[in-house]
């Protein structure tokens, strides 16, 4: 069961890396677009990348407690 347990969390991890990369990369698209937004965009991208890598650790702690 730990097996299991190791392997959720990992691809937790793994999930909220790539999440927060595509975010970071999406904005730094935007910003390239339209730079007079970037205190939006990068408020924008903070709370995203905040809530993805919240999610992540719940799932890290769920999997773990199993």
């Amino acid at each position: 069961m730990t097996g299991l347990a190791a392997l959720g969390a990992g691809l937790a991890a793994v999930g909220a890396g790539i999440g927060i990369g595509q975010i970071g990369g999406k904005a730094m698209e935007g910003i390239a677009r339209q730079p007079e937004a970037t205190g939006d965009i990068r408020t924008n991208m903070i709370i995203a990348a905040a809530l993805i890598e919240g999610a992540a650790l719940f799932a890290i702690v769920a999997s773990l407690l199993v």
